[in-house]
């Protein structure tokens, strides 16, 4: 077979390539290289609208001038240093020579001057005649003018033994001598030059490196920066999607993004709580408040059914005003929970003594209390300075003080046992009393004002007191009992509004309800 066959494969097509014909996957590997050419300019792009990168701009800008500044300055310094002393040393031998030539006139001067002239690396050295012809030195040009002016200048020169096109720069000074010669002394300033290569050389090469270095930084810390706010920014996005229990992360450095992040964790776990309270209200407001609802229905239904008389019909419409009642008190009061919870009721703030509350809604509540065989005593002594919404907290004193007389347990009369002593009835009159008995004080705890209600009623387990507070949540053994279930949520309410708590405690028996709030 001969060798430049091409067996075809099992589809019939051969191996060989024709004109035209493309590499698979060659305009798929092009599409991705594109696409990851388009995200990282993307990135990029986003990385330099950045505030830390246009900071690091900034102060790199800054540095950089500062720097260029500052070498800029000791490149002038030693210029000027290395200028004063060629100045320096031309003086000295302008001088040196001027007293030669008053000591043995041109003759001398022309020998010394040509004798120097004629050292390896010597100074610049020229005597001309009162005419301007050269009588010695090793100077072959100069720049038209310099030889009329007297003084220290600057100027282009070409020594003797160079080639035409040769230039160099020197300092020169030029004096007259008695009898109208001149003599001019001076030094190249190839050393200067020098210098000034080396210093911009170093300034070139120190202004790259800071900027190379500085936009690296401003690269890393941009990107560090950038990819803890893109952190945050995907917690916000997830949190917007309806995930209130995203937190931002934090680094652990305590720096400004660790407040932000931590003060903006507060804030969520605020409005989670908010939203989630809500959600409880809007829940029990849908089971809790139909029930009374279907109540009002049902007894007007029944009045059009059943009543006769004009009698019958204003008995239900009593019942059914005394539903409604009770409705808009519902509602009155999750109305006021939410002022105190949002902050609203906390703009009419007086100061106010916490005993005068203490006696005003024990005297209020005494009536009832004695109707259900129970004795309030009241402890108050002292002054408890308070500083908030006066009827905000007495309503919630007046809630606890509700609820314990509700719970507590009656008077009861003394049963007909068989005879005993004085001893033993008088310690039974002792308990019974102290059973049903209300303490209703206001104390001072440190910096702190204390509103207590103790009773000596059944109480409330500690594993359901975190619950209690909770909206239209009610105990088994409180289902017999008027009420909505929301006493203890404004009680709570209230303390939150004004930076205190409400704290539920054992009485052993009964409970002891403490309204804690800071003193004024």
């Amino acid at each position: 077979m001969p060798s430049d066959m091409v067996m075809p494969d099992e589809s019939g097509a051969s191996g060989r390539l024709r004109p035209g014909d493309r590499i698979a996957g060659g305009r798929g590997s092009s599409a991705f290289a594109g696409g990851a050419a388009k995200r990282w300019m993307t990135a990029l792009g986003k990385l330099f609208r950045t505030t830390a990168f246009k900071l690091s701009l900034v102060y790199l800008t800054v540095f950089a001038l500062f720097a260029a500044f500052l070498i800029g300055y000791f490149a002038w310094t030693t210029s000027r240093l290395i200028t004063q002393q060629i100045s320096e040393t031309v003086d000295a031998e302008i001088n040196g020579l001027s007293e030669l030539y008053g000591q043995g006139g041109i003759r001398r001067l022309v020998l010394i001057v040509d004798a120097r002239s004629r050292r390896p690396g010597s100074n610049l050295y020229l005597v001309t005649a009162p005419a301007g012809e050269g009588l010695a030195g090793n100077v072959g040009t100069l720049q038209p003018g310099v030889l009329d002016q007297t003084g220290l200048r600057e100027t282009s020169y070409r020594r003797l033994d160079e080639a035409e096109d040769a230039e160099h720069h020197a300092l020169v000074r030029v004096v007259r001598l008695p009898g109208g010669f001149r003599l001019l002394v001076g030094r190249d300033l190839e050393e200067r030059e020098r210098l000034h290569g080396i210093i911009g050389a170093a300034a070139r090469w120190s202004i790259a490196i800071v900027v190379v270095l500085g936009l690296a930084g401003g690269f890393f810390v941009t990107r560090r920066v950038l990819k803890r706010i893109d952190a945050m920014t995907e917690t916000a996005r997830t949190i917007m999607e309806g995930n209130l229990s995203g937190r931002l992360p934090f680094a652990g450095t305590g720096d400004e993004l660790d407040r932000l992040a931590e003060n903006l964790n507060a804030m969520l776990e605020r409005i989670e709580a908010l939203m989630h309270g809500l959600k409880e209200v809007t829940d029990n407001i849908a089971h809790d408040l139909k029930t009374p609802l279907t109540r009002l229905r049902n007894r007007a239904e029944e009045a059009l059914r059943t009543a006769k008389s004009e009698s019958d019909y204003r008995a239900a419409l009593e019942n059914v005003l005394e539903e409604s009642e009770g409705l808009i008190r519902t509602f009155n009061a999750l109305l006021m929970i939410a002022r105190a919870e949002s902050g609203e009721s906390g703009e009419n703030t007086t100061e106010f003594d916490a005993g005068e509350i203490v006696h005003d809604v024990a005297e209020l509540y005494a009536p009832l209390a004695e109707d259900k065989g129970l004795a309030l005593h009241v402890e108050a002594e002292g002054a408890a300075p308070l500083k908030g919404n006066r009827e905000l907290v007495s309503q919630a004193l007046a809630n606890l003080i509700d609820n314990a007389i509700k719970y507590a347990a009656p008077r009861l009369a003394a049963p007909a046992l068989a005879p005993a002593s004085g001893e033993a009835v008088g310690d039974a009159a002792l308990a019974r009393d102290a059973a049903s008995t209300i303490v209703v004080s206001a104390g001072r705890e440190g910096d702190r004002v204390l509103l207590t209600v103790a009773d000596a009623g059944p109480g409330i387990p500690a594993a359901d007191r975190d619950r209690v507070v909770e909206r239209f949540v009610r105990l088994e053994q409180s289902r017999s009992e008027p009420g909505a279930g929301l006493g203890l949520s404004l009680a709570a309410a209230v303390a939150q509004l004004h930076r205190g708590e409400l704290r539920l405690e054992d009485n052993a028996p009964g409970l002891k309800a403490v309204i804690v709030l800071p003193r004024a």
